[in-house]
């Protein structure tokens, strides 16, 4: 068997095609997420706490050349090394609020799963053999 033929198999096979759909899904999902922290988490939390904006909590570790702004993104362009430990906190934030809602997403799932199962089958239809031996039964039973 080549090579090829080999690896064709192996990625055709159900459970690398399924990885795959999970790794997209999973990228499309990560990005609703951090859409829904920054576009409404974040300003809702900048207004609860004050107008915080975490992307721009940073610590300057050396000097700056004069003429540089002291803001982040003009201190990352004159290479002056900064501790962005703010982006940091956003994805940390991230982590969690994504965490939480694959755990509620979970939760519903098990809890559907539970009340399917709790369900009671209806029993089966008893069998023609089992019919006529009841209508026997049924039949000797009567004087």
């Amino acid at each position: 068997m080549s090579v090829l033929k080999e690896f064709r198999e192996f990625a055709v096979k159900g459970n690398v095609i399924d990885l795959a759909v999970g790794v997209i899904i999973g990228a499309a999902f990560g990005k609703i997420v951090d859409s829904l922290v920054t576009d409404i988490i974040m300003p809702l939390a900048g207004l609860v706490f004050g107008k915080l904006d975490f992307s721009n909590l940073y610590v300057v570790l050396g000097t700056a050349p004069a003429g540089v702004a002291n803001n982040l993104a003009d201190l990352k362009k004159a290479g002056v090394p900064v501790l962005a430990y703010g982006n940091f906190i956003t994805i940390a934030v991230n982590f969690v609020i994504l965490a939480f809602i694959i755990f509620m997403m979970v939760k519903q799932i098990n809890r559907l799963r539970h009340t399917e199962e709790a369900a009671p089958a209806a029993p089966p239809e008893p069998t023609e053999d089992v019919v006529l031996l009841r209508e026997i039964r049924d039949s000797l039973k009567r004087p």
